[in-house]
């Protein structure tokens, strides 16, 4: 059974900044792709960064030049290196994996953001 499980939500201050990690229950390259998606209050889930198994990367337009996707291959860890945060930023994140035939999901880390 696939699982991932994410950490590194908290409170934080706007424009300070907060790392989330994703540990996965197997190699990251069982994927195709990996990705951090979030939910604000009242509001749709939302694409925010993905790797490919490839290693390239993408983003969301509202957090490009702030938010920095990366993996540890080693620890099977994926991570969303977030800075200059904003309110707007406020939601609660999960993890995703996919393949060609299946997708994963965390059960997603919360994080608030102060002004």
């Amino acid at each position: 059974q696939v699982q991932l499980v994410e950490s590194g939500g908290g409170l934080v201050q706007a424009g300070g900044s907060l790392r989330l990690s994703c540990v996965t229950s197997g190699s990251i390259f069982s994927f195709n792709g990996m990705g951090w998606y979030r939910q604000a209050p009242g509001k749709q889930r939302e694409l925010v960064a993905i790797i490919t198994k490839g290693g390239n990367t993408n983003y969301a337009d509202s957090v490009k030049g702030r938010f920095t996707i990366s993996r540890d291959n080693a620890k099977n860890t994926v991570y969303l290196q977030m800075t200059s945060l904003k309110s707007e930023d406020t939601a609660v994140y999960y993890c995703n994996a996919y393949t060609f035939a299946m997708t994963y999901w965390g059960g997603g880390t919360k994080v608030t953001v102060s002004s």
